[in-house]
């Protein structure tokens, strides 16, 4: 993403050292007084990535997000901290806050890289390119900042529970700061839980208390990519399973438990 000094034009300034607001952009689907997830995680990567600038040569393979309590459309903090340093496995840990209140828990593995070309396979099959497609107005289906941000493009008719679609954004992460390619992708991803509903959210809520991502390969390019199934339990628990791709093919996949429950 290119660098940008305005503000309206990414979903976050930041006011200090560690301290960032939101824009109208980074609002919530579920409530207009709440901040969407999707570019939180990717901020928290952002600010992951760095704090360890200056300690190159491993890659992400884990990001797991706890969402601890409501994202309020305020001034937060983010802090980052290493667990478990290594030379070739390191474990870092970021939580947000909100008024001295941790609202967002977030561990990111990072390994060594090792040339493995001559073993690799096991891979999905790769999605049709976002440029063969037309685009879906996913605003008609959920409200708010966020979602007006993004541009969506399904692969097939998206079904209740069965989607795949192609997800990008001309916004910045951060104004005036360039973001690197993970961050970016990541920025995207929570997005599955609201492209295969089951359900009319009018309805029923199903708001993923957690986002866990693996990854074999470090995607890149302007597009994050999507191939979402959501299963709904019989007891209130449901699950956004999905293959997560950008234009070279399958690069991992992404996992949020849901709480389903009808709409007060």
């Amino acid at each position: 993403m290119t660098e940008t000094s305005e503000p309206e034009s990414s979903y976050f300034r930041r006011v200090g050292e560690h301290r960032f607001v939101p824009t109208r952009h980074a609002g919530g689907a579920w409530a207009d007084d709440e901040q969407h997830f999707s570019p939180v995680g990717g901020l928290i990567v952002h600010e992951i990535l760095r704090a360890r600038a200056d300690r190159p040569g491993l890659v992400s393979s884990r990001i797991s997000f706890d969402i601890l309590g409501r994202i309020g459309f305020e001034e937060f903090e983010i802090r980052v901290e290493t667990v478990r340093p290594g030379r070739t496995i390191e474990l870092v840990q970021a939580t947000l806050t909100i008024g001295g209140r941790s609202v967002v828990s977030a561990r990111a593995w990072f390994l060594g890289v090792q040339d493995t070309d001559s073993v690799a396979g096991g891979e999905p099959d790769r999605l049709p390119a976002p440029d063969e497609l037309d685009s879906w107005e996913l605003g008609s289906l959920w409200p708010g900042g966020y979602i007006a941000s993004i541009e969506t493009r399904p692969v097939g008719i998206p079904q209740p529970g069965r989607t795949t679609a192609w997800i990008t954004t001309s916004l910045d992460l951060v104004a005036g700061e360039q973001s690197e390619a993970l961050a970016s992708y990541i920025a995207l991803v929570d997005t599955a839980n609201g492209i295969a509903v089951r359900q009319e959210p009018t309805k029923w809520m199903f708001p993923n208390v957690d986002l866990t991502i693996h990854l074999y390969r470090q995607p890149g390019g302007e597009w994050t990519g999507l191939d979402t199934t959501v299963t709904f339990g019989h007891t209130g628990q449901g699950l956004t399973s999905t293959v997560l791709h950008d234009i070279h093919g399958p690069v991992g996949y992404a996992q949020q438990i849901l709480t389903v429950r009808p709409q007060p």
